[in-house]
């Protein structure tokens, strides 16, 4: 269940005005969500407005960015890149498409803006490249997203020495990026460029934000850490800069530092919240994070505190726009909790919410499908793949057929456990194969079961230890320290006769789980074993 890309794709349908304009520019100047230089021919009153702005743009706190940007033009009306930054607030890059209706405004926003003859060429250009995308509302999406970074390229090319251009280039090539690259080119180019900038401006938001996003990915991780060990400082009002490193910590395995970001989250969250904004969005990111970073540690309590306080959210009070992303939010938390503790039966019982749009029902009719697969049940497989793909089908003729590729891996691990059931061990395998290879190289979302882990499990249960050793190896170098990937390693290696190695496996999962009260059994058998060693 790749979480975060539909949080990214379903959940931030662009809120039109989350928040309340007369008093979030007032509540929000003093706020601390970084800095940066960004010189424009505007008056000189507003400079320093317009330049929080393009902050709060670079943490993604878009609807405040733009009643920043609001307040510029009402004290310069002359101002053509505060047109440029209401423009911005619109195109989401990493969350979500704009609607047609914010299409259109955009356009307005920027036909406004070059009415408006800003006195430089630097600030001519910035119009002119984010007009590239706004131009044409016909144009399929990811050409537009091409065409913006290759105007912002040349905006970058000509203007070397602004530090907004470089990373503003390097923001568009994370937008434009191909979904399924194994060769990660964009974020790859991305970082080359964003790296520099940091070890000049350490404190620069957007640098060190889309350096996390370049790097959240297993190849690239790494490289994301020290960006992630200091963005939260440089923007700690913002509910999404808090959150922010958490992408990285789940990627290596850093349940504690995981957990500590989101929990911070939620308190910039409830600032907000207090100052009359509207973050229930926010809140459901970090919570998402937070259950599945506690299962990984054993705290099976606290993951399910996490359901619980999803569900005593009433619907009618989140966002609007974000009420598709609640519904999503409430089957996948309860998928995760059943499949993650093993709970085969409890998971196989989960149905999707009565009327829910058929991309929220497919994130719940995953579950049944891998449970039905473990309990070996042909029958309950057959159905659960059968109202799988009926309801893939309705995405695919559906107003949002786009997301249908998103589900492509998790399509195919519903085949594959489908398969197993009805006793076809070697199509089974190779489908999770496949999707492992695609997931080693192009990632996974940060809250999803790895396919490697599954096919290691498969392995498993066909009394194949050595194999599946080799397959939980693996896996745990893309998704380390993963509760159920260091136990399933530990029982492979056991079985195989490693008993040393196994013996590693089980101290690593009790260290990782150290100091939670957790009655699992997986626990209480490694506590005895290391033991008795």
């Amino acid at each position: 269940m790749n979480s975060y890309l539909r949080f990214v794709c379903i959940a931030l349908l662009l809120a039109s005005s989350l928040l309340f304009a007369d008093d979030a520019h007032h509540h929000m100047a003093g706020e601390e969500v970084g800095s940066v230089s960004f010189p424009t021919s505007c008056a000189n009153t507003v400079q320093k407005q317009f330049e929080h702005g393009v902050a709060l743009l670079h943490s993604f706190e878009y609807e405040v960015a733009d009643n920043q940007f609001k307040a510029v033009i009402q004290s310069d009306p002359g101002c053509a890149m505060a047109y440029w930054g209401r423009a911005m607030s619109l195109y989401h890059q990493l969350w979500s498409r704009p609607s047609r209706e914010d299409l259109k405004q955009g356009h307005d926003f920027l036909v406004k803006a070059t009415g408006l003859k800003a006195r430089t060429a630097r600030e001519r250009e910035y119009i002119q490249a984010l007009s590239v995308f706004y131009r044409d509302s016909t144009i399929e999406y990811h050409q537009r997203t091409a065409a913006y970074a290759q105007a912002m390229e040349s905006v970058y090319q000509h203007n070397l020495h602004d530090r907004e251009a470089a990373v503003f280039y390097a923001l568009s090539l994370l937008g434009s990026a191909p979904e399924d690259d194994p060769t990660l080119a964009n974020p790859k180019k991305a970082v080359a460029i964003l790296s520099k900038i940091f070890a000049e401006d350490p404190n620069h938001p957007g640098v060190a934000h889309y350096i996390l996003h370049s790097c959240d990915n297993p190849a690239m991780a790494s490289m994301g850490l020290d960006a992630a060990r200091k963005y939260a400082a440089i923007a700690p009002s913002s509910p999404h800069a808090v959150h922010m490193p958490s992408h990285i910590f789940a990627r290596l395995g850093l349940w504690q530092d995981d957990i500590t970001s989101n929990l911070a989250a939620l308190s910039a969250a409830d600032k907000m919240a207090a100052m009359k904004m509207h973050v229930m969005h926010h809140r459901m990111h970090s919570m998402d994070f937070l259950e599945y970073a506690y299962l990984q540690i054993g705290d099976d309590s606290s993951a399910k505190a996490q359901i619980d306080a999803l569900s005593a959210i009433p619907r009618d009070q989140v966002e609007k726009e974000f009420q598709g992303y609640h519904d999503e939010m409430v089957g996948i938390f309860s998928a995760r909790y059943a499949i993650e503790r093993r709970q085969w039966p409890e998971a196989l019982q989960l149905q999707p919410a009565p009327g829910a749009p058929p991309e929220v029902q497919l994130e719940t009719l995953w579950a049944p499908a891998v449970a039905a697969g473990h309990l070996h049940d042909a029958a309950a497989a057959k159905d659960a793949l059968t109202r799988y793909e009926q309801n893939l089908d309705a995405v695919r003729k559906g107003s949002k057929a786009y997301l249908a590729n998103r589900f492509k891996d998790e399509h195919d691990e519903v085949k594959a456990w489908a398969a197993y059931a009805q006793g076809n061990d070697e199509e089974a395998l190779g489908l999770l194969r496949a999707v492992s290879d695609r997931q080693d190289k192009v990632g996974k979302g940060e809250s999803d079961l790895p396919a490697r882990e599954m096919l290691a499990d498969m392995l498993l249960d066909m009394k194949q230890p050595k194999e599946a050793l080799t397959q939980y190896e693996i896996s745990l170098k893309t998704d380390p320290n993963r509760f159920n990937g260091l136990y399933g390693a530990a029982q492979a290696a056991d079985m195989s006769g490693a008993k040393q190695q196994a013996s590693a496996y089980y101290a690593q999962l009790l260290k990782n789980c150290e100091g939670v009260n957790s009655d699992r059994a997986e626990l209480v058998k490694a506590r005895n074993l290391v033991a008795q060693k």
